[in-house]
């Protein structure tokens, strides 16, 4: 189990935009990814604020599981000083739940597609166009370096469900996992 916890909705540094690291190779930010590399367990993405670090650093990391059966698979992707460049003027709503707001999940509007630039983890530029659901997370991912969390997206407190609720009606499961 990782040393480091992962902050939840109401520790201050989940609302307060991220820095942007000025040296990518510094050991403290390579130490800092392999952090967010070992947090990602059930889920599809994280951002340093969630381990109590005001950087803007985020891992991508679609794959298949409890959380998000039916995700694409890509091998971790480290986006550093992340910036969208453009977007799709469709939206689209699904749902959406985060490590750092355990148990609930909102029915969440997000960009069809968005072009990224960013650096990666050996602090070479990238430009990067994402899709539909892996869209949705770098989108999501990029909200906790702005102070944001998916609950800020929702339209209405209707769009939200506990985790089980969430199983039982959406994924047809019934109960918790």
């Amino acid at each position: 189990m990782p040393a480091i916890p992962i902050v939840h909705l109401g520790n201050p540094i989940l609302r307060h935009p991220a820095q942007a690291i000025a040296d990518p190779l510094d050991p403290q930010v390579q130490a800092l990814i392999a952090d967010l590399l070992e947090h990602l367990g059930p889920g599809v993405g994280i951002a340093a604020p969630q381990l109590s670090q005001s950087q803007r650093v985020v891992i991508i990391a679609s794959r298949p599981n409890d959380r998000y059966p039916q995700a694409p698979s890509m091998d971790p992707l480290v986006l550093i000083n992340p910036q969208i460049l453009d977007r799709g003027a469709t939206q689209v709503q699904d749902w959406e739940g985060c490590l750092s707001v355990p148990g609930l999940r909102g029915f969440v509007p997000r960009h069809s597609w968005i072009e990224v630039s960013f650096l990666d983890r050996q602090g070479q530029p990238q430009r990067q166009r994402f899709e539909d659901f892996v869209a949705r997370i770098v989108q999501h991912e990029l909200d906790h370096l702005d102070g944001l969390v998916f609950l800020d997206r929702v339209n209405a407190t209707t769009d939200l469900m506990t985790e089980p609720e969430w199983r039982s009606r959406i994924l047809g499961l019934g109960g918790e996992k």
